[in-house]
Formats: structure tokens, C-alpha cells, sequence
């Protein structure tokens, strides 16, 4: 079974780590499947941005998350619009007084969700992508042995420094809208969304994928023209500015070596993790890339490296060209499994 909309799971009074409190904290979710799957139940949290919907590239039947299979409980990050958010909730912590969340933040009404709501009590598994992965991560390390398996997509423990100043590259482009009025805005700055999506657009995928114009393989009709269009117009269709400042805020403020007790140490807080981890990186992804993910995995004691063999950058985590999609279902169904992973193919040249 798919819930038709997402359902909600609220807190109340709940304590940010800023220290603000939010008189009602509400955590978007869906679950896909039964909760007495044979397989038992699986986490997967939201991307930048991004809804409990977004995760048909893994979800579904025949996929390595088959609802058949795993109760499947699909939630959404803090600030995405859905979940509480600068935009929807009222006074005194509407618009940009609505505190900075941070991953652990929601990681901790995640936990909450599963444990009083969902009367989850253990995981077979959590697998995310981008901040999702972030997400993953922060589980890992906050709950021991909470779930048994964990799969990060196109993703790491921390933003590291080049990553921050990337988003606030970002976000530059659209803090520059006049209309933004330091988020007090009566009407969306659309010139700053615009020029956001722009920016964005150069990061997302891989230089080759530019050059060989691997945008035709998804719409044979599209040019390099459309394309920016597209980025430039509808990159983030509906999307909320303050919303879309918070994502990045929380993005670059990220680090499991900031959970308490881990003293700033973010590979003694990987080295913590005594679980199965599959680190897949996109081997050409500008946002997180190789050399991090590398870094991290042999932090983890049981950690595997696999780089997913793309052109397509950071969306080759979320399965963006067909040949993606079937490689991470491929390797998450096998490390689920507990089998051996696949060996990742050169890239084209």
C-alpha cells in the first residue's frame, strides 16, 4: 500500500539544536508496503528539497526496495516545504525566524516517528540519497545498531569546506534579488530563484555530460537552450526562497562529528558505526565527490566503497540515467541481501 498524500507525525515543544523551540514540529512520511513485510522495515529520508514521493528509482516492485518485500517508510527533511518549514509555520517562527535545523534535528523526530508512531522498533536498513545519505550517516552514529544496514547514495557525513562555499555560491545568486528583502519578501523573488537554478545547473552534472550533450538521452528533443531553461524557470517549481535558504544552511552546517560526545572527530564518529555501510559515490558528482566518500568509508570498520560508473554527476545517486538506476538497485538488492556487490564498470570516455 502507498499513502495517496503524506501523513504527518507532529512534536510538541520540541527543542532545536539552536536552542529555539518550536511550539509543534510536524515530520512528513510515507509508508509503502506492510509493516509485518517478511523483510522487515526499511528508512529512506528526503533530498534537498525534496518530497517522501521522490524515490521511485528505488521503491517500487521489482526495485530493491519492493514494498512486497520491506515496509518502506519514506519521510521529509525539515524545511522542505512539508514538513515545518519557514513557510508554513505561523509566528513567531514563520519566514527567516524559523530556526536553522540541522540533520540531527530531524534524524531525532525520524526516530521518534518509527519508535511512537510506527511502532518500529529496529531497521532493516536505511538508504538515502544526497541529504538523504547525510541522514543516513547521522542515524548510524546517533543510534547504534538501530538499523542493520546502511546504504549512502551520492552523499557524506559532513559538508566539508569546499561543499559550503559551493552553496554559498548558491545562495549568493539569489540573496542578490532585492526582492528577497532578507526573507521578509510579500511575493516570491523570482529573479533570485532563477538565478539559484542557474547556478545550480553548472554543479548538478558532469562536464562530459555537458560536452557529449547526454541531456537528448532523457529528451531527444531537448537542447543545450531548453536546458538552462528549464533550470533557469522551473528548476524548483513551487519552491519556497526562505525554504531553499534553510536547505542550504542545514546542508553546510552537517558534520557526525559534531554529535555530542564525538568532540568535533568526524572520522572517530564514522570509526563508531558497527554496522554493514555501502558508501556510492557518483564517480563524476561535483557535490560529494569520490575522494570524500573514500575518505569516509575507510573510516566505517565495515565500510565498502562503490563508485556508481556515471556521467551524470550528483543525479546518478538517484538514478537518473536508466543504466544508473539499474546499477544502484543491482547493488543495494545484493548488500541487502548480504551477498557480494558488484564491481563498478569504467566510465565512458
Amino acid at each position: 500500500m502507498t499513502d495517496d498524500a503524506p501523513r504527518f507525525f507532529a512534536v510538541r515543544e520540541f527543542r532545536t539544536e539552536s536552542g529555539v523551540v518550536l511550539p509543534e514540529a510536524r515530520l512528513a512520511y510515507r509508508t509503502f508496503g506492510s509493516p509485518d513485510a517478511p523483510r522487515g522495515a526499511v528508512l529512506v529520508p528526503s533530498h534537498f528539497m525534496a518530497g517522501s514521493a521522490d524515490n521511485e528509482f528505488v521503491i517500487g516492485e521489482g526495485l530493491a526496495l519492493d514494498p512486497a518485500e520491506f515496509f518502506v517508510v519514506a519521510t521529509e527533511l525539515l524545511g522542505n516545504g512539508v514538513s515545518s518549514s519557514p513557510s508554513n509555520t505561523p509566528a513567531p517562527f514563520d519566514g527567516p525566524r524559523f530556526p536553522v535545523t540541522t540533520i540531527r534535528d530531524t534524524v531525532g523526530l525520524i526516530h521518534r516517528l518509527l519508535v511512537e508512531e510506527l511502532h518500529v522498533e529496529h531497521l532493516a536498513a536505511v538508504v538515502g540519497f544526497s541529504m538523504g545519505a547525510m541522514q543516513a550517516f547521522q542515524l548510524a552514529v546517533s543510534l547504534p545498531g538501530f538499523a542493520d544496514r546502511v546504504v549512502a547514495l551520492a552523499g557524506t557525513a559532513r559538508c566539508y569546506p569546499h561543499g559550503t562555499a559551493r552553496l554559498e555560491g548558491q545562495l549568493a545568486a539569489l540573496l542578490a534579488d532585492p526582492s528577497f528583502a532578507g526573507g521578509e519578501y510579500t511575493e516570491q523573488p523570482s529573479a533570485g530563484i532563477a538565478a539559484f537554478g542557474t547556478v545550480w545547473a553548472a554543479w548538478l552534472y558532469s562536464q562530459q555530460w555537458w560536452r557529449d550533450e547526454l541531456w537528448r538521452e532523457t529528451d531527444p528533443e531537448a537542447t543545450f537552450e531548453s536546458t538552462m531553461r528549464e533550470f533557469r524557470d522551473d528548476f524548483l517549481p513551487g519552491a519556497d526562497a526562505n525554504d531553499v535558504v534553510l536547505h542550504c544552511r542545514t546542508w553546510q552546517r552537517h558534520d557526525v562529528g559534531t554529535t555530542p560526545g564525538a568532540d568535533g572527530d568526524t572520522q572517530a564518529a564514522l570509526a563508531t558505526i558497527g554496522v554493514p555501510v555501502l558508501v556510492m559515490p557518483g564517480e563524476t558528482d561535483l557535490y560529494f565527490p569520490v575522494g570524500d566518500a573514500a575518505l569516509e568509508a575507510a573510516a566505517i570498520p565495515q565500510g565498502a566503497l562503490l563508485p556508481i560508473p556515471s556521467l551524470w554527476g550528483h543525479p546518478a545517486g538517484a538514478g537518473a540515467s536508466p543504466a544508473d538506476k539499474d546499477f544502484l538497485n543491482d547493488a543495494i538488492r545484493r548488500f541487502l541481501a548480504g551477498g557480494t556487490i558488484p564491481e563498478a564498470a569504467p566510465l565512458p570516455r
